[in-house]
Order: structure tokens, then sequence, then C-alpha cells
């Protein structure tokens, strides 16, 4: 089915199959006689479009370059994050879950570590299938350079941190044991 208007045409009977190559074989005498022509417009044409290819490819050379001096940054952040990780201890019971790209990964951690967490000393980092216990700051860095390694990231969010004056449940403690 090359064309479908051109089939419901011939079949209500609004064409003819003769009518139908007349109009393919003009089609194919203008596009040919659009690339001989030699006027001023079409070289003008020809010229604009090669202007706007220059300048795409320009700009995908500088993306390009961008990204291999940021690929220069991101080897310094893999090797100071695996040099700065924290070693989870062999006890670690207490297992501390948390998604990225919409994936949940679990890590077993112990109670010293997940107050660390929670209060925002540590960050975890998520690096070819391993994850990693790092210092707040050196999460924040990864999580602008490649955010998409950045498993877990506390940052302390000012519009929920405003307590309004009329919480009924100002009163009441939050149990600690609400983890997911």
């Amino acid at each position: 089915m090359a064309n479908a208007l051109q089939e419901q045409l011939l079949k209500a009977g609004l064409a003819s199959k003769q009518k139908v190559r007349d109009v393919k074989t003009q089609k194919r005498r203008d596009k040919k006689a659009r690339v001989d022509d030699g006027s001023a417009a079409l070289k003008q044409e020809v010229a604009e479009q090669k202007r706007l290819q220059a300048e795409k490819d320009k700009a995908l050379n500088e993306q390009r370059f961008a990204e291999a001096t940021a690929r220069g940054q991101v080897r310094g952040l893999i090797s100071e994050f695996s040099k700065f990780a924290i070693k989870v201890p062999n006890h670690a019971e207490i297992k501390f879950n948390y998604t990225l790209e919409n994936k949940i990964y679990s890590l077993y951690i112990d109670e010293k570590i997940q107050a660390e967490l929670l209060q925002g000393h540590l960050g975890i980092i998520r690096y070819e299938d391993k994850s990693y216990l790092v210092p707040h700051k050196l999460a924040e860095r990864v999580h602008l350079l490649v955010p998409q390694w950045c498993g877990y990231l506390w940052q302390q969010d000012e519009s929920k941190a405003v307590v309004t004056e009329d919480d009924p449940y100002a009163d009441y403690a939050i149990p600690d044991d609400l983890m997911w």
C-alpha cells in the first residue's frame, strides 16, 4: 500500500489509473527539475542547509568536548568515592532500602550508619552494580555531575521544613521504626 488515499480514490471512482500515473510522473519531473535548476533561490536554499548543518555539527562537537571533560571529572569522582567509601561491618542487620531509576535496592547497615544516613551525614552511590556509602559532600558532587548514580542523598526540603501553627499532630512524636 504505497498511498492509501490514491487507492481510496481509485476504489471510489474519483480517479483513474492513468491519472495516478500522470501525477507520479509529474512529481518525478518536478523533483528532477528542481534539482537541476540553476536558479539563485535553489543555490541560496542549499547554502542555508549547509550553514545549518555546520552549526549543528559545531554544537555536537562542543557537546562531545563537554562530555569528554565531564568524563575526566567522572573518572576522578569514581576514584574518589572508591577511596572514601565507608565499609559496612559484617554484623550489619538493618536492611536499608533506596530507589534508583525506579528500582529498589537494599543495603545492610548497622544502627550507627543508619543514623548518619538519616541525619544527612552520608549518601549512597551506586556504580557498576555496587553500592558505596560516602560522605554527604561527595554524594552531592556525584549528584551534580552524574545524577543517575546517586541512590540516596538526604536533602532537607525548605517547603516541608516549615511547621505550621495549625498542625493538629504537632504534639505527637513520629516513631523511629517507620522504615520501608
